[in-house]
């Protein structure tokens, strides 16, 4: 028999975390052989514990996992990294994948189709959920300009529009039309909503 693909899993919440182990461990081609509650120290155990690959929770306490997930990668790069999210968020889908990941999946996946996305991630394989890819084709790319994008990022720091145009170095007449544009472009109906809509979909991330 080949070896097991050695699993890491990576969450804060026992409940969820002992549901993810017993339906993985039904398949015989798998072995949790470590658990963790924070993120902090994913590449010491993937390093200690020989992990194929690392499920990881995105919003679980500890290091930020797109850090976690590019040490892991420069580290560690045999053992692949797999992000379990509960809803879609495209911007956050990318910045992961561009750190590193090699699979997306849905928390709450029938074990076999997450085991089948472990199996294939193993091989080297992209993995992700049908459903996070369609979100992320709908938002692939900002429709927000550069300069529309400076804008609702200081418009989310809050004060004037003169404040505003100050750290722009812009006229207040320029910061009006951008953010009427932006507002436009993210089908908002006000600056709150658009910034809203906007960091939702990843579209003002550094």
């Amino acid at each position: 028999m080949p070896d097991r693909i050695r699993l890491l899993l990576v969450d804060d919440q026992i409940l969820s975390r002992g549901v993810l182990r017993s339906g993985l461990e039904r398949e015989q081609d798998l072995e949790v052989v470590a658990e963790l509650n924070r993120t902090d120290d994913v590449v010491g155990a993937a390093k200690h514990h020989r992990a194929n690959v690392a499920l990881l929770d995105t919003a679980g306490p500890g290091s930020n996992s797109l850090s976690v997930t590019t040490r892991l990668r420069t580290s560690m790069p045999e053992c692949r990294v797999v992000m379990l999210t509960t809803y879609g968020r495209p911007g956050h889908l990318r910045r992961g994948l561009e750190a590193g990941a090699k699979g997306f999946a849905l928390k709450g996946s029938p074990a076999p189709e997450l085991a089948d996305a472990v199996r294939r991630v193993h091989l080297g394989l992209r993995v992700v959920d049908t459903n996070l890819e369609a979100e992320t084709l709908r938002y692939a790319e900002t429709p927000l300009n550069d300069g529309e994008t400076n804008t609702l990022r200081a418009a989310r720091e809050g004060g004037s529009i003169a404040l505003m145009a100050h750290k722009l170095q812009v006229s207040e007449r320029d910061v009006r039309t951008r953010l009427w544009s932006a507002i436009g472009k993210t089908g908002a109906r006000t600056r709150a909503d658009a910034i809203q809509t906007a960091e939702r979909n990843g579209w003002l991330l550094d």
